[in-house]
């Protein structure tokens, strides 16, 4: 029975997933008042699947057999403790990076135990973590540059019918990119230790990936749509499309980066376009401790925990 212990964490994790992370796709396109939250929802867990059926096998080596060699008490311990703190965390409203906290888990864990770390892995993940948010900051400053000098020369009508063309094709890479990235985090291990199947694995994460984003997922749409600045649909499809880019090409490193972290990026890259005032400073530093402190934590508890039981 104890084998099931991280099959039935991740599916609480991938439940998790899906209430944060529906934000990155749709947030925006809430907050910009284009999308609908409930006609939006099939076609995020659509392609979900896709994006983990189709690319989130890099991912998944880099978090499941490249990170550490992993057993059945690491596994258990770090993906329980994950799941508990990303479920905590979306509850409080707070948007939380998912591959922060498995990893400090499974290394916590790992250190504890004495499993073979490989710690070159770790500092590429955490550099990718520093890296991926700047770089799409940069990507929706300049997007939004561009568009400013392209797409804002035409009419109103057509801006606007262009705009929501952009966001739900946006909105789709976001999608993707949690399932191809998102996702793939989450699975990785389980899959790579033999514990389920991929195609078993991919159709049960992918499905409470759905079921989080029916139940809690308004929670963090509203800080991420409209919480850290305001979001027009011009603005908002340079954000979430820069943030999109950027995740995207870091799953074709084999990197699992945060979507939310990129998301963010994104619009405060917006924001530094419209100015300073635009930006809620004391929202952004708020999520920067986050930042921090989530990764910190898991480590510490799943160190503390495997000692304890060890």
């Amino acid at each position: 029975m104890t084998e099931f212990i991280p099959i039935i964490a991740c599916v609480f994790i991938a439940f998790g997933v899906g209430s944060n992370d529906t934000s990155n796709a749709l947030g925006i396109c809430i907050g910009a008042g284009i999308i609908k939250l409930r006609k939006a929802l099939i076609l995020f867990g659509c392609f979900v699947l896709l994006g983990i059926t189709l690319q989130g096998q890099k991912v998944m080596k880099t978090v499941g057999k490249d990170l550490l060699e992993v057993n059945l008490s690491i596994l258990s311990i770090a993906l329980s403790i994950s799941a508990i703190l990303i479920i905590i965390s979306n509850w409080k409203k707070l948007p939380l990076s998912t591959h922060q906290v498995i990893i400090g888990s499974l290394a916590g864990s790992g250190v504890a135990s004495g499993a073979d770390i490989n710690f070159a892995s770790i500092l590429k993940i955490f550099l990718s973590w520093i890296i991926s948010p700047l770089a799409a900051f940069f990507f929706a400053f300049f997007l939004y540059r561009m568009m400013e000098k392209t797409i804002s020369k035409l009419s109103l009508f057509n801006i606007e019918k262009i705009l929501r063309i952009l966001l739900l094709i946006s909105g789709i890479l976001i999608a993707y990119n949690t399932g191809a990235n998102e996702l793939a985090t989450v699975l990785g291990p389980v899959i790579h230790s033999g514990l389920i199947s991929k195609m078993h694995a991919f159709f049960l994460g992918s499905l409470f990936v759905f079921l989080g984003a029916i139940t809690l997922s308004h929670r963090v749409i509203e800080t991420i749509g409209k919480g850290i600045t305001v979001l027009d649909p011009y603005s908002g499809f340079a954000a979430q499309f820069g943030a999109g880019c950027c995740v995207l090409l870091f799953t074709f490193l084999g990197m699992p980066i945060s979507t939310t972290y990129c998301i963010i990026g994104g619009i405060s890259g917006v924001g530094m376009v419209k100015g300073m005032k635009t930006v809620r400073i004391d929202l952004i530093k708020k999520i920067l401790v986050n930042w921090v402190l989530a990764p910190s934590l898991a480590f510490f508890i799943c160190f503390v925990i495997m000692k304890i039981l060890k």
